[in-house]
């Protein structure tokens, strides 16, 4: 039998002692993203997110008044900076996310530890799995986690407005002539991604290329030859905060790269970019600019 320690034994038995919700009609079902349906008997009013892109995603939808904690690093909105810390999301808490009683907890696939996502099936809590791979993969999310939490107007607006954005910078990007870009994703080891990944999209949305885009991992490692080899015609770095452009520096030092000489060296605050949420369509919006200018 497996120990455990009081804080989640206190949990357990007060979870225990709360009388059973009687459904009041149908359940309330969505399918997450690897395929599994999700069901409650009514809406989620405490939801755990376990991801800063889900908290904003969740808040996005109209639930935020639902969340009752997060991870490190949700920061967007303001409000969700309040927000009790339940660990990391590589490295979650997991008595300090049962001590919440979380109606529903929703997890970031490819970020959060199977494991612990499992182990917390196992003790009960509803885990819907979160994971956007394309830029329609945000709106969907939206309606669903409107569904979930009893928030789906809001929602439903909000996915249209996404939609429409994303149409508008499609028609008037898309068709440019190809620009062939490198996206740096982290500097040590330098990582970028290939066309699986939801930068991609944006990157092809703007009418370019990922020079890397070919690579089996979603996230590959790169050694400086093989971003030299592929010789982009452009380099854009998320950098290390939001306004931090460091990155750039090191690729200056290769005057005869195609994007240093033509000095298309671009930055897009990662925030913008590398989180998939609305905001993705701000720094697809800044992205498309930087390759119209390279063209």
């Amino acid at each position: 039998m497996p120990i455990y320690t009081k804080k989640v034994i206190a949990a357990l038995s007060l979870a225990l002692l709360m009388p059973l919700t009687a459904a009041t009609g149908e359940e309330i079902c969505a399918t997450d993203d690897t395929g599994q349906e999700v069901c409650l008997d009514e809406p989620a009013q405490r939801i755990v997110a376990l991801s800063p892109g889900v908290t904003e995603l969740l808040y996005a939808a109209g639930a935020g008044a639902n969340v009752v904690a997060a991870v490190s690093h949700a920061d967007y909105p303001e409000q969700a900076q309040d927000l009790p810390r339940v660990g990391s999301y590589n490295r979650l808490d997991v008595e300090s996310i049962l001590a919440k009683q979380p109606d529903l907890a929703i997890g970031w696939h490819s970020g959060n530890s199977p494991g612990q996502l499992d182990r917390l099936e196992e003790l009960g809590v509803k885990v819907y799995r979160s994971e956007q791979r394309d830029l329609e993969d945000i709106p969907s999310t939206l309606e669903r986690f409107g569904k979930l939490a009893g928030s789906s107007d809001e929602a439903q607006a909000e996915a249209d407005e996404f939609r429409v954005r994303r149409d508008e910078l499609e028609q008037r990007y898309a068709e440019g002539e190809n620009v062939e870009v490198f996206y740096q994703v982290w500097d040590d080891p330098i990582t970028t991604i290939n066309d699986e990944q939801i930068i991609s999209e944006v990157i092809r949305l703007c009418g370019g290329s990922n020079v890397f885009g070919h690579l089996e991992r979603l996230t590959p490692r790169l050694d400086t030859e093989s971003v030299l080899a592929a010789d982009p015609q452009a380099i854009v770095v998320g950098g290390m905060g939001e306004a931090n452009q460091a990155w750039l520096d090191k690729w200056r030092e290769y005057e005869r790269m195609t994007a240093v000489q033509q000095q298309n060296l671009f930055f897009v605050p990662p925030s913008k970019i590398q989180r998939p949420t609305p905001r993705l369509l701000e720094g697809a919006a800044k992205l498309c600019e930087q390759l119209e200018k390279a063209r």
